[in-house]
Parts: structure tokens; sequence; C-alpha cells
């Protein structure tokens, strides 16, 4: 049994959605039938149940890249192959705002962890298969998302990769979060799929305002949708039952 995940493989869906919020994960989870607690240890949040007759799991990883590879490793070894991280994001272009849904088609690499996996020129990049059927799943569901690039790093109040930061944003980078980089190159170590979208919860300069709570609520909601449909999708093409 894992150290931190006290869980046996038939507890645990090979399909895994990893939000950083233990919050989020519950929300995927309440979407689930027959949706069972299965840890609640060191902050790492699991449910398992089914969807759509698909067997599941959320993971609420907590947050940065540490805990988010602790959480996928354990989860890797009771038999999971397939996350979706479903998270927040703070934006970096002017023209978005507070509900703006993002799916990630790569991720600078600002963070530390990933580090411990691959050197730094290795790509964060998402497995295809993912970033496809997310794209599908959003254009089904009629919901507007972007698909772009962004930057994963460590210290939420940290200063030293402003200059970072500048340049990404210079080349057209969407968004800025904490644990992206930390999925795609452990899964890419580990040889599993994995994809990752997001929903703004701040403007370019503005971080987290009051303004925009409700924005980003109902978009939360539309994003966990597409997630959902995106792992059918993908459950499908594997001919899971």
């Amino acid at each position: 049994m894992p150290f931190h995940i006290p869980a046996t493989a038939e507890q645990i869906s090979r399909y895994v959605f990893c939000p950083g919020s233990q919050a989020r994960a519950q929300r995927i989870a309440q979407r689930f039938e027959g949706m069972q607690t299965i840890s609640e240890d060191r902050g790492i949040v699991v449910y398992s149940g089914t969807f759509q007759r698909i067997f599941m799991t959320a993971c609420g990883t907590g947050m940065g890249g540490p805990a988010t590879a602790i959480a996928l490793e354990e989860l890797g070894q009771l038999g999971a192959d397939t996350f979706i991280r479903a998270g927040s994001c703070g934006v970096l272009q002017a023209e978005q705002s507070p509900g703006d849904i993002i799916i990630a088609s790569g991720t600078y690499r600002s963070g530390g962890t990933s580090g411990e996996y691959l050197p730094p020129a290795f790509p964060a990049v998402p497995t295809f298969a993912v970033l496809r059927a997310l794209v599908r799943a959003a254009e089904a569901l009629g919901v507007a998302v972007s698909v772009g690039v962004g930057l994963a790093l460590d210290a939420f109040y940290g200063t030293r990769n402003d200059a970072v930061l500048g340049v990404v944003h210079d080349a057209g980078g969407r968004f800025i979060e904490m644990e992206s980089d930390t999925v795609f190159i452990v899964g890419q170590r580990r040889g599993w799929r994995t994809g990752a979208l997001f929903t703004a919860d701040g403007a370019a300069g503005d971080v987290k305002p009051e303004w925009g709570r409700e924005a980003y609520r109902l978009a939360e909601g539309q994003m966990i949708e597409i997630a959902l449909q995106a792992m059918v999708g993908l459950a499908g093409e594997d001919g899971a039952r």
C-alpha cells in the first residue's frame, strides 16, 4: 500500500482527475454515481465512483509540484495511467478575464519538481490524445476555450521568476499556475497519459478579484463537464465499458 494514499488497486481507477484543490476534487466526484471517499490522508483527498458507467477517480493533490508528484506516483502504483488536471490559473494577456477556460498545449518549466524527473530542456507537454479529447469535448458542449502555452512555478508569492513571466507573456502565454509542468513531466517519465485545463480566476495584473468570482464559479462547472466528457471519450477509445 502506498505511503500517503492508503488504498488498494481495486479502489482506484485508471482514469484520474487531479486538481490541486481538494474542494474541486469533491465537486468532480459529486458527479459520480456511487461516490466513495477512499482517502483523506496528508491533505491528499481521493474519491472514486462511476460516471456514464466508467469507473473514475478524483484526487485533490494539494498545491505545488512536490505534492502533485507524490499523488500521481502513488495513484500510478495503484494502476492509474490517465490523468487530467482540472485547475485554476492566473492569466497573462490583457484580453483575458475571470471565467476564461484554457486548455494547456504546453508549459514553461519554472518549478523544481519536474527537474527531478527529466532535464530542463525536455518539454512539458500533454499527451496528444488527451489534449485532443479535451478540445473535442469543449466543442461538443459548445463551450468557448482557448488552447495555449503557459507558465508553472513553485512560489505563489515569489519574485525570482518575474523576468521569466515577462518572457512568457511576450510570447503569448495564456496561463500561470503551479502544477501542470509536474503532471506532464511525471507522466512522460512514467509512461502515463496526461492533460490539463484551467479556469481563470483573475485578469492580467489582478489576482483573484472579487468582481470575477461569479464568472469563475460558472466557468469552473463548465470546465469540470469538459474534463468529464473528455475522460469518457478516452475511455471509449480504450474500449472501456
